[in-house]
């Protein structure tokens, strides 16, 4: 699942001393710390400066950070070649099983190949 940016820095805002942005960046240990420890309000303190963080961190920082299998460039989000060529293994695996047309398999291919 790729993490989006604006959402972190909003779920850091609202709910960041339960945990909510710990959970949703896949920090799920430091996500149950801050549930237990919310009562103290430390976790909301914490919280505070992890929303400055996320806030002020740049697009490419944070996409190569938690979403470490994708790469930024001229603004979109694209997989690493070995995902692409991959997926192309898969879906010729899926043309030759009768799956898929040749038709589909080649616009699909193109698509994934326009990718990279």
């Amino acid at each position: 699942m790729v993490k989006d940016k604006t959402l972190a820095v909003v779920i850091a805002f609202f709910i960041g001393g339960f945990g909510g942005h710990k959970f949703y960046l896949g920090n799920n240990l430091a996500g149950v710390l801050y549930l237990l420890f919310s009562w103290t309000l430390i976790p909301s303190l914490i919280a505070f400066f992890d929303f400055l963080g996320l806030l002020l961190m740049s697009e490419q920082a944070f996409h190569a950070q938690y979403n470490p299998g994708m790469l930024q460039q001229g603004g979109y989000l694209l997989r690493q070649a070995k995902d692409v060529t991959g997926a192309i293994e898969d879906l010729k695996r899926l043309y030759d099983m009768g799956a898929i047309t040749a038709e589909e398999y080649e616009e699909k291919r193109q698509k994934l190949l326009r990718e990279l």
